[in-house]
């Protein structure tokens, strides 16, 4: 059984993390949505309103469940015995800052690769960090995010 893990802050989710959830739920028996705790980030979701979202905007993919996670992506991967990690790619930059972060949870944890997969076009100008500042601005992210999101961002404004 083929075990991936796709980490992220997923603050907030996108429509290009869900094009990619999709299509790597295709690819993979099981797919680990890892939902990272990062202290040096200011999120707009807690924690819980996050994996709640992800469990509610993935309910319909069988072989997908989400977890959070504190510490190393390697050891969280080795715990899930996953075989592979997956990244979303949108630019060239990413690739850059990506890859010496791919060797490293390598060298870490030899039993899982890392597989990147390049963001559909119509999704490439979206980013979770755009997101929220459009948002934080008092623009509109309609169609950048999943409905769910978009109407707890349209709550959280109110």
């Amino acid at each position: 059984m083929r075990t991936a893990v796709f980490p992220g802050s997923f603050d907030p989710v996108t429509a290009g993390h869900m094009d990619l959830i999709v299509r790597s739920a295709g690819m993979f028996d099981k797919l680990v949505l890892s939902v990272l705790v990062n202290p040096g980030k200011n999120p707009l979701f807690s924690l819980e309103e996050r994996v709640d979202m992800l469990k509610e905007l993935t309910e319909g993919l069988c072989n997908v469940s989400v977890r959070s996670f504190t510490g190393l992506l390697a050891d969280f991967a080795e715990k899930e015995q996953a075989d592979v990690i997956v990244r979303g790619l949108r630019t060239p930059e990413d690739f850059a800052y990506e890859l010496p972060l791919a060797q490293a949870n390598r060298r870490l944890n030899q039993r899982a690769d890392t597989v990147f997969l390049a963001t559909a076009p119509e999704y490439s100008y979206i980013s979770s960090s755009g997101v929220k500042e459009i948002y934080r601005f008092g623009g509109s992210v309609e169609g950048m995010v999943p409905d769910l999101v978009y109407q707890r961002l349209c709550e959280k404004r109110r």
